[in-house]
């Protein structure tokens, strides 16, 4: 336990503090350059529908459940015989390491909150480190798959508008996730062992079970596709009823909100940052200036974030 706790603490270094200044300072452009009424924005938030707020925060972490769901059942189809686990834990067990995973990639940069959720469930269950992080691997690919496909959809809509730069932008980036993604689980697959071979003896047992951990994760592919797509429909779920809980659905189309969900999932990625701080909250306020005004879209950012930043926070601490 002591180790856990020594752990976080190492997180909590130098380069995290530089993160969060550059978070501060991407927040400070932001403030400032967008035409905001904050009195405006303020009033918004106050009035804030808290049936709809609280139903944005249940969709939310409805996702982490789903999310857990998929885990076990990706750990599942990478057991093998030289280092499988009594039992996985239960999706509810998963769940947990999920969400502890994202508390620390809010307060790290460089995503360091994967590692440490592998971490955490290697020192719980004693499953292969390598093979854990394979798993979380094929995990990301699989998001990444789901976001571009739904992102092609809500792209549609915009096609031929004067949006079309915008949304050309996102689609070009999944593009570019996609393929990276795609072919690095092909090469595991067909070049694994030659890969490994070219290793220092060391490495070579650990990034097998890593290949193993990735490329087997990837059964019954139907089922993971459903959880996959019912995941991000709580994400679309939480910045739906946040615009609801502001009164503002009639000035908004739901493949924008599709749209606006799917490219703050991408941003989020951005590693600079913990959590994307600074850099989602820009995204979203410029693509939701698409429909509503400055005031309109900062306040909606801000009650979304509360849920997906703010929360995680909370209870992650």
């Amino acid at each position: 336990m002591d180790n856990k706790v020594s752990l976080k603490h190492r997180f909590l270094s130098l380069p995290t503090l530089i993160s969060f200044a550059i978070a501060i300072i991407i927040l400070l452009v932001l403030a400032t350059n967008f035409d905001i009424d904050w009195e405006i924005t303020v009033d918004n938030i106050r009035s804030c529908n808290p049936l709809f707020y609280a139903s944005a925060l249940l969709s939310y972490y409805l996702g982490f459940l789903l999310r857990g769901l998929r885990w076990q059942t990706m750990l599942k189809n990478s057991q093998s015989s030289s280092d499988a686990i009594a039992s996985v834990p239960s999706f509810l067990d998963c769940s947990r390491y999920i969400f502890l995973g994202w508390f620390i990639n809010a307060i790290t940069w460089f995503r360091l909150g994967d590692a440490y959720r592998a971490y955490l469930f290697t020192e719980d269950t004693g499953y292969s480190f390598p093979r854990a992080i394979g798993t979380i691997l094929a995990e990301r690919i699989l998001d990444v798959i789901m976001i571009f496909i739904l992102l092609v959809l809500a792209s549609i809509t915009f096609y031929g508008s004067a949006n079309a730069g915008g949304a050309s932008l996102f689609l070009g980036i999944g593009l570019i996730l996609v393929l990276i993604g795609l072919s690095t689980i092909l090469m595991m697959k067909k070049f694994g062992t030659n890969i490994g071979n070219l290793l220092p003896s060391k490495l070579r047992s650990p990034y097998a079970r890593f290949q193993q951990g990735a490329t087997d994760s990837f059964g019954h592919v139907p089922f993971l596709l459903i959880i996959s797509l019912l995941i991000w429909f709580t994400e679309v779920g939480r910045l739906f009823f946040a615009i609801q809980a502001l009164g503002m659905s009639d000035d908004i189309t739901l493949s924008l909100i599709l749209f606006v969900t799917l490219a703050n999932a991408i941003l989020t990625t951005v590693p600079i940052t913990p959590g994307g701080l600074g850099i989602v909250e820009s995204g979203i306020t410029g693509l939701l200036t698409l429909s509503l005004t400055h005031s309109e879209a900062i306040s909606v950012t801000l009650l979304d974030r509360s849920i997906s930043y703010l929360s995680i926070i909370i209870l992650g601490g």
